[in-house]
């Protein structure tokens, strides 16, 4: 363990279509007579009806000058339908028998000139088939085809009503193309709306709301909690005598500037380094090491000259979180300051062993396990509930690829942090403020610190050659022995030293506990008192 879209031209225009049939005029003289159109004339304008032919007509003006009237109306393969007697002005509606198409003109022509300033409206498109390219539904589609064809022509049946003004297909499906690029994220259906329900007196601008409501999160959000707790929170940049070092983080336990954090963040700065505190503010104080811990991994800081407005954190009860209970980690992953990441407590009494990353010394821990993310840089920041209350701090992760908080390597998340129990933390905190030293918990008892032993079993010699079991001390007055192997603290089980040793730092030194024991095959249970042991040699 270590610590740590698409588009094409449409060719002809469709033409509007007559909002209502034309009415047939009995005779030119009638014709001559009629009045402008009303509303309910054609869309398209259609001109007076040509004066009575003069009383001496030129001779050969039998028809209409070359070039002059009749226009022609229909693609140049095809001759210009005439208008036949009594039906003046020409129709403008798919009506026209054969008879009507091949029948010469009764009436005087109009004589050439500047009267006519627009010729009459051609023959629709759309009332013949085959007569253009944009036959409206010739294909049975619906959508403007490609050619004339088969198929039944729109407007041979019924009378079509007019479209408004001014609006073609053409018109209409570059006015939604236009509409849908402008509108962007409003989506194609309002696009198509405005696009239809456009005319010519004006047009519709859209645009977004550049203020949006008040936002309100309530207090237990992560963001609420995260909002509280950040600006309680520093980044802490240690560096040794010979520039070396490393980032963590730190938070407020008390109003007098003291800072709680890892050992092993602060860990090079502790022998005439250089230490810094920065909040989120980006305000930056100098500090200074007030005590730290090897074994618990939990040191104390001192900011220079710190505000009178520190807000310490609450801290919660660690004792009490429950497996499946939410949490939030902040710290400075990889540097990048005030990252807070989320998850929950995914097992709680974790043996874990870790290093300071000098290799000359090593932590122990019942910790609390969590999936929230923690990475290098992370290391001594708190690591909170749903309430934001101070349940753990961050110390270590379990990594695939080695190194970790406080090593060597830049190791990153893989789901498995841990952290110091706030309980423990918090005593220690109180005593390194009160006189620098740790203290530490003991059985008087040297075990094994191999893995799979099925136990914490006691070794024959301790370290340096002496007795493995502390003469006076707690287990040699419990009649503990060289051999005897460890397998409960009350009700905790021990499956090697590691966890024996996090489980004892878990009490303070006078508690009372029960030890259950093997030797010689059979089970035993003795009741001792802890003792204590001062500082870190």
């Amino acid at each position: 363990m270590s610590t740590e879209n698409e588009g094409k031209s449409e060719g002809t225009q469709v033409p509007p279509a007559p909002s209502a049939p034309p009415v047939p005029v009995e005779s030119p003289s009638a014709a001559s007579q009629a009045s402008a159109p009303d509303a309910g004339a054609p869309t398209t304008p259609l001109p007076a009806a040509p004066p009575q032919a003069p009383e001496h007509v030129p001779a050969g003006a039998t028809g209409a000058p070359e070039g002059a009237w009749p226009p022609p109306s229909t693609p140049p393969a095809a001759p210009a339908p005439a208008p036949v007697d009594g039906d003046w002005p020409p129709p403008t509606v798919p009506h026209a028998s054969p008879a009507h198409e091949s029948a010469a003109p009764q009436g005087p022509p109009a004589a050439p000139g500047n009267d006519w300033q627009n010729p009459p409206p051609a023959t629709p498109l759309y009332a013949d088939a085959g007569a253009g390219t944009h036959a409206y539904g010739a294909d049975g589609s619906g959508a403007g085809g490609t050619g004339g064809g088969s198929g039944t022509v729109w407007g041979a049946s019924y009378q079509q009503p007019a479209p408004k003004s001014g609006r073609g297909r053409g018109g209409l499906v570059a006015a939604v193309l236009i509409a849908a690029l402008v509108a962007g994220g409003l989506g194609g259906g309002l696009g198509y709306t405005l696009a239809r329900n456009d005319d010519d007196s004006g047009s519709t601008t859209v645009s977004a709301s550049t203020e949006g409501g008040a936002v309100k999160r309530d207090p237990g959000t992560v963001a609420g909690v995260a909002a509280r707790a950040l600006p309680s929170t520093v980044t802490i940049e240690a560096e040794s005598s010979s520039g070396e070092g490393g980032t963590g983080t730190g938070f407020v336990f008390d109003t007098q500037g003291h800072i709680v954090t890892n050992n092993h963040v602060v860990a090079d700065a502790v022998d005439g380094g250089k230490l810094t505190a920065t909040f989120p503010d980006g305000k930056k104080y100098n500090a200074e090491v007030v005590g730290h811990a090897k074994g618990y991994d939990v040191a104390v800081i001192k900011l220079k000259n710190a505000p009178s407005d520190l807000k310490p954190l609450t801290l919660g009860n660690s004792d009490k979180v429950a497996v499946g209970d939410s949490t939030i980690a902040i710290g400075a992953p990889f540097g990048l300051s005030n990252t807070v990441t989320t998850g929950i407590i995914s097992a709680k009494n974790r043996p874990v062993a870790s290093s300071d990353g000098s290799g000359s010394s090593a932590s122990y821990m019942s910790a609390l396990q969590t999936d929230a993310s923690i990475n290098p840089g992370n290391s001594g920041g708190p690591l909170l509930d749903a309430s934001g209350n101070v349940i753990g701090i961050n110390s270590a992760i379990q990594s695939t690829g080695g190194g970790g908080l406080g090593g060597t390597a830049q190791s990153g998340s893989i789901g498995l942090g841990f952290a110091i129990p706030i309980n423990q933390a918090k005593n220690v905190a109180q005593q390194l403020i009160r006189t620098g030293q740790p203290v530490y918990a003991k059985i008087g008892a040297s075990v094994s610190l191999q893995e799979g032993s099925g136990g914490a079993k006691i070794t024959d010699t301790a370290e340096g050659g002496s007795s493995a079991v502390e003469s006076g001390g707690p287990a040699d007055r419990a009649g503990l022995k060289p051999g005897d192997v460890i397998t409960k603290l009350d009700d905790m089980v021990i499956d090697s030293g590691p966890t024996l040793i996090g489980e004892i730092w878990t009490h303070q030194p006078g508690d009372k506990v029960t030890i259950t024991y093997e030797r010689s095959g059979k089970t035993h249970t003795v009741d001792l008192t802890l003792g204590s042991r001062k500082g870190d040699s």
